[in-house]
């Protein structure tokens, strides 16, 4: 599809000028929209803010175009969805139950 712009007005170039702004704001929503839908309110996640260590908390909120967690020491930080990544937990019974599943193999003599 090729669009000549060249025969446009100045008038009708700005009008498309705001209608493509538009539109790929609307895609911008929709694609962050579709990255917070991987993640449910209450759930651990964690992320790397520049310049800092990964931090962990709680998902507690979705906003227009990030998400609010709630850290392990209390801080509070509206992230970009696509920048968490779940956090899952280990608990020690499947720890324990992983050990049985070792199996020793004989060493050389």
């Amino acid at each position: 599809m090729i669009i000549d712009i060249d025969s446009l007005s100045e008038e009708e170039l700005v009008e498309l000028n705001h209608r493509i702004v538009e539109r790929l704001k609307f895609l911008e929503s929709m694609h962050t929209h579709k990255e917070m839908m991987q993640f449910n309110p209450g759930e651990e996640v964690s992320f790397e803010p520049p310049g800092r260590g990964r931090q962990t908390g709680t998902l507690v909120k979705f906003n227009k175009k990030t998400v609010t967690v709630i850290t392990e020491s209390g801080q509070k930080w509206n992230v970009s969805p696509h920048l968490l990544c779940k956090v899952k937990k280990v608990n020690a019974k499947n720890k324990a139950r992983s050990k049985g599943n070792v199996i020793e193999l004989p060493g050389k003599k």
